[in-house]
């Protein structure tokens, strides 16, 4: 029994200390200010998405996920152009600047949207928590109830704002 209480003090306990000297920077590594830092604009999307404030949710979004939303806009106006506005009527700067003001072509775009998505699922249903932050990147883990695995919402830091990756999340490209 001696040897046995010899052992767990010379072999076992010195490795715990160890994992728990490890282990605590990991939970610790991001500070509250961090991560609200991220959180918060997250949520804004979301919520501004659901109040239909879309001139604020166009604002959330990284600068790939609208150049890309404006691409999809363009491609799409100009494929049911009729032949008498052969450039589909609007141009891309018009374009960004209805979804900057919530204009008619953001409201089609964003109601259309939330046809296939509720923003209450993540704001509601679901649990969320930080995935990783780095310098101009950072991931949150949404948990929705009813989900077995979580969407893994992809943030950047762009002009000193965190940004949410809508279409660097959730597009699937060929």
């Amino acid at each position: 029994m001696a040897r046995q209480s010899k052992a767990i003090y010379e072999y076992i306990f010195p490795l715990l200390v160890i994992f728990i000297l490890i282990a605590i920077p990991a939970y610790a590594q991001y500070s509250e200010a961090q991560i609200n830092a991220i959180l918060v604009p997250a949520e804004s999307f979301f919520k501004s998405l659901k109040e239909k404030n879309y001139g604020k949710t166009w604002i959330s979004l990284s600068q790939k996920s609208q150049n890309t939303i404006i691409d999809d806009i363009s491609k799409e106006i100009l494929k049911n152009q009729s032949p008498q506005t052969p450039t589909g009527g609007y141009s891309k700067e018009q374009i960004n600047a209805d979804l900057k003001n919530g204009g008619p072509i953001s409201k089609l775009y964003w109601n259309g949207f939330q046809q296939y998505f509720n923003p209450d699922l993540a704001l509601e249903q679901s649990a969320w928590k930080i995935g990783f932050i780095k310098n101009d990147n950072a991931e949150i883990t949404i948990q929705y109830k009813k989900s077995d695995s979580p969407a893994k919402l992809k943030m950047f830091k762009e002009n000193n704002a965190w940004k949410v990756g809508l279409v660097e999340t959730f597009w699937n490209r060929k």
